[in-house]
């Protein structure tokens, strides 16, 4: 009777896990370290703590921990989380594209792309629906009020005669009491009419304005002031800061609105007519004026 030889133990059927070669993509997979504990060892090695990495990288630390514990979780989503990968392999110094790609191969692939949108697109400011454009308009209205107010106080100086020198006294004196004849005269170009009480001049000069329009004219007489203005279809024309001494003009067919920063330090016309009592030291005053006799708002 022919006897069984003996040899290595033969297996029937599906091969088990000790039959995998070795050396295989599965066997490397498995002995190479995650994404997590790689990042762990080369900021271990790198010298660095988790603060110093999150004080670089702008990586909320609790996010680092997770991440070097292989828990994606907090970072948001896969495309945060690659991201905070990349920033981690570059903080200590690895080259992060294999770190990325064994992250795609771990979590499913690659992310699709999705399309750019606004992210803040509720906190946008939307512009404003387009209107007529009046502002050509609207600056040679201006430009033309500002000549015809400098002209008018040109020839309110003019009036008050010509100025010449004392020769007894060396004082300036007016030609009508010098009596100094033809050629003589010399014009003060800083002399302004002190006949009248103040501000006479500014309110005789916008009275001349058409009165089909409404004319706002602010002064900056006792310190700045921010100030803005809008014409009456709500359209800003202008708004900042108006230093001490300085005096701005505003004119519309409709109405001026008016914010005043430092009320108490603005002299304030309207239609040729001062508005007293504005309000107080850095009080903020809203007025808004139509043609006719003005009024405080």
């Amino acid at each position: 009777m022919a006897a069984r030889s003996k040899g290595a133990h033969v297996s029937i059927g599906n091969s088990s896990e000790d039959d995998r070669i070795p050396g295989s993509e599965e066997d490397r997979q498995e002995d190479r370290p995650s994404v997590g504990r790689i990042l762990q060892q080369a900021r271990i090695g790198a010298g660095l703590t988790v603060d110093e990495v999150s004080s670089t990288t702008r990586v909320r630390v609790p996010i680092v921990h997770a991440i070097e514990q292989d828990d994606f979780t907090r970072c948001g989503g896969r495309v945060y989380a690659r991201g905070h990968i990349r920033t981690l392999a570059r903080a200590v110094g690895l080259d992060p594209v294999p770190l990325v790609a064994q992250y795609d191969a771990e979590h499913g692939g690659r992310p699709a792309p999705t399309p750019a949108a606004p992210l803040f697109d509720a906190e946008r400011i939307r512009p404003e629906p387009r209107r007529p454009n009046w502002t050509a308009a609207m600056v040679a209205a201006i430009v033309a009020i500002v000549g015809f107010v400098g002209f008018t106080l040109f020839n309110g100086g003019a009036k008050s005669g010509p100025v010449s020198a004392d020769p007894a006294s060396g004082k300036p004196s007016t030609a009508s009491s010098a009596k100094a004849g033809p050629g003589k005269a010399k014009t003060d170009p800083k002399a302004e009419p002190k006949a009248g009480p103040k501000g006479e001049a500014s309110a005789s000069a916008i009275a001349g304005v058409p009165g089909n329009k409404v004319t706002v004219k602010l002064t900056a007489e006792n310190g700045q002031t921010w100030m803005s203005a809008k014409d009456g279809n709500g359209k800003l024309l202008e708004e900042g800061v108006l230093a001490r001494g300085g005096s701005k003009t505003f004119t519309d067919d409709k109405r001026i609105d008016l914010v005043l920063g430092n009320a108490g330090a603005v002299q304030l016309f309207v239609n040729g007519k001062e508005v007293k009592n504005l309000g107080a030291d850095g009080q903020v005053q809203r007025l808004s004026y139509t043609r006719g006799d003005p009024s405080a708002g």
